[in-house]
């Protein structure tokens, strides 16, 4: 099995997120605005952007200081889902609550993106942060601009307008991509977790830390003691010139890595589950791990925020 994110739901809570979301009526589409959820705020970021003045965007995880690992779906949640008409989410398991509110609630009315659906992905990818990808909310804005013209054709133009606008707004990010692997070429770098992986793989950068410590940070599991060894080691004899970990979710261990890098003096770079706020839309947040990245190799900066 891959690994897997495991969702702290207690018994109780899913029996009510079930008892309510049966009970909770689908919008009927009688007003002109239509009511959009994204399930990570980067999602509810493009979403607003393609809907523009027709939509009414809310977003179920949106606090960057809050451990995504442990987010259990209340009652209230599984009512703003139930009454979306577009719901946005990440599959690949990492918001599967999403589809226990939305079983609970079916509606034939109700469109929903699954991204790992809408990117073709198998079970077994093991990487879930697929927002990272650099191709990955191109695909996804234009299947929003897709469902919300099917829900409302008669703004259709609009729809498609915004999707290019947006598709136009990613040009700096993949431009600064292009300009960093050109300038750091193969560049060697550790991680915490593979949060920002796919970001990382983008700009060329090759990550020397062991994918099993990786994927057990993920996932909860205690690592074992060779790999975190090996770990300690890149930043004690100097193999890698940034250390990336994830800013909401730290724990003895990786606390105990940023040590050992600020030790060596080796910078470090944080990175996000959802999208730092507010401040910041997408696109912004992604240029600005990049420029975090560049400012830890040209500068020896460390930057343990995004957070305005």
């Amino acid at each position: 099995m891959p690994p897997r994110r495991v969702w702290a739901n207690t018994v109780a809570a899913a029996i009510g997120i079930l008892a309510l979301a049966t009970s909770v009526a689908v919008a009927s589409g009688s007003s002109r605005l239509i009511h959009a959820v994204g399930a990570e705020n980067e999602y509810a970021s493009v979403i607003a952007q393609i809907g523009g003045k027709y939509v009414s965007v809310s977003a179920i995880e949106s606090n960057p200081n809050a451990d995504p690992h442990a987010f259990e779906a209340s009652p209230s949640v599984a009512a703003e889902v139930s009454s979306a008409r577009l719901v946005v989410q990440n599959g690949l398991g990492y918001d599967s609550y999403m589809n226990t509110i939305e079983n609970a609630s079916p509606s034939a009315a109700r469109k929903v993106i699954d991204v790992q659906k809408l990117l073709g992905l198998p079970d077994s990818t093991a990487n879930p942060h697929l927002w990272y990808r650099s191709d990955t909310m191109a695909a996804v804005a234009r299947a929003i601009a897709a469902d919300l013209s099917a829900i409302d054709p008669g703004e259709r133009g609009y729809f498609a307008a915004n999707s290019q606008r947006f598709a136009a707004s990613l040009q700096p990010w993949y431009a600064a991509i292009r300009a960093f692997a050109k300038d750091y070429p193969h560049v060697r770098v550790a991680t915490t977790e593979p949060v920002g992986d796919y970001l990382l793989s983008a700009l060329g950068a090759v990550n020397l830390t062991r994918w099993p410590l990786q994927a057990d940070i993920m996932n909860g599991v205690d690592p074992a003691p060779q790999n975190v060894s090996y770990e300690n080691s890149l930043f004690a004899n100097h193999r890698v010139k940034v250390l990336v970990y994830n800013e909401q979710v730290t724990d003895p261990l990786t606390q105990s890595f940023l040590a050992s890098a600020k030790h060596a003096r080796i910078p470090v770079v944080a990175v996000y589950e959802t999208m730092p706020a507010p401040g910041y839309d997408y696109e912004s947040w992604m240029l600005a791990e990049v420029a975090a990245l560049r400012a830890a190799l040209a500068d020896r900066r460390s930057t343990t925020t995004l957070l305005h």
